[in-house]
Order: structure tokens, then sequence, then C-alpha cells
């Protein structure tokens, strides 16, 4: 008769109670996806267009309410002239108008991305056509790639040419402020895939 005490599987060592060895990475593959489908990764990038846009609105305010951002010349005069001004309203608009739009990609990962909240008229309360969201979310994106490469790729360089354009260390912040941007164009072409995959899966 054998003494020798019965050992614990080390299979599951480590691994929470109640999983084991093979079960856990299932678990963690399911955390990666919420229960309607949208990807983790996709809620981050959905969330990460929204701030790429801040900094920009934030210089461009700052430029809205007078204060120095490094601009000489006639473009100075040009800017203290209509700062604060019509040129401010401008200013606060565009920033508000690029905010809104990043935020709008949240919906390719939200609720009412999929069904009109029940507040908008006409339209409230229905379901979302899935190619009514991707068509101008996909042209969006192809648009801001374009920009963005553009201005990478010569088009920022061109600009800070310019002897009135901030030099030195007010030019470093301001292509600090707009460099995120850069990113805005991928990041909706990357959620508009996921959301296409999602919706038009369902209805095969």
């Amino acid at each position: 008769m054998s003494t020798t005490a019965p050992t614990a599987p080390v299979a599951g060592v480590g691994v929470a109670p109640g999983t084991t060895a093979t079960t856990a990475p299932r678990a963690a593959r399911k955390r990666a996806v919420r229960p309607d489908g949208t990807p983790r990764w996709a809620e981050l990038a959905a969330r990460a267009t929204v701030w790429a846009t801040v900094p920009s609105g934030l210089w461009r305010l700052a430029l809205g309410v007078g204060i120095p951002v490094g601009f000489s010349g006639e473009l100075a005069a040009v800017f203290e002239h209509n700062t604060p001004g019509w040129g401010t309203a401008y200013l606060v608009t565009l920033s508000g108008l690029a905010e809104f739009l990043a935020f709008l990609t949240l919906g390719l990962v939200r609720p009412w991305g999929e069904v009109a909240p029940s507040w908008i008229p006409l339209i409230g309360g229905r379901a979302v056509r899935p190619l009514a969201a991707i068509v101008p979310a996909a042209i969006g994106s192809a648009v801001l790639t374009y920009i963005g490469t553009s201005a990478l790729f010569g088009g920022w360089a061109d600009q800070l040419s310019d002897p009135e354009a901030p030099q030195g260390l007010a030019a470093v912040v301001m292509t600090l402020c707009y460099l995120p941007m850069v990113a805005w164009g991928p990041l909706v072409a990357a959620v508009t895939f996921a959301y296409a995959r999602r919706t038009l899966g369902r209805r095969r």
C-alpha cells in the first residue's frame, strides 16, 4: 500500500478560484469584447479620437482671446485687430465643430450609433442603418487622413517656413498641439471598420 500523499494539480497554479488554465485565456478574450460585440480596442480608439482634437482646439481658443502664440508682422497685426472680435467667433466655432465631429465617432461604439436617441425629431427611437453611419465616417476618415498626411509630409514645414509664423518655442508648442490631429483620420477609420464588421455581420 502506497503511503505517498496525493499532490494537488499544478495546472491551475496562479489561476483565479473557479477557473482553470484553459478557461482563463477565454475569459480574458471575452473581456476584450463587450456584450454587443464592440472590441475593447475600438472603444479606446473612439475615446482617443475625441482627445486628439483637444490640444489644437485649446491653441485656437488661446489665439482667439488674444493670447500671443508667436505670430509676427502682418499676420500678428491681423490677429490683433480681429481678436477678440469676429476672429474669436470663427476660431471658437472651428474648434467646437472639430470637437463635435470627433465626438460623433463615439456613436460608432455606443448604443446611440445603432438606435437613434428618442429626443431626436423624426428619427428618434429608430434603428440606424449601418451604411448611414459607415459611409460618412469612411469619407471623413479618408479626408482627415489625407489632410494629416499632407501636413506631416511637407505642408506643415511650408507653413512654418513663413517668417511671420511662430518660431522657436512657439513653433514647438503649436506643432505639439496640432500633431495629435494626424492620428484623427486613422483612428476614425479603425473605429469605422469595427462598427461595420459588427453591424453588417448581424445582417448576414
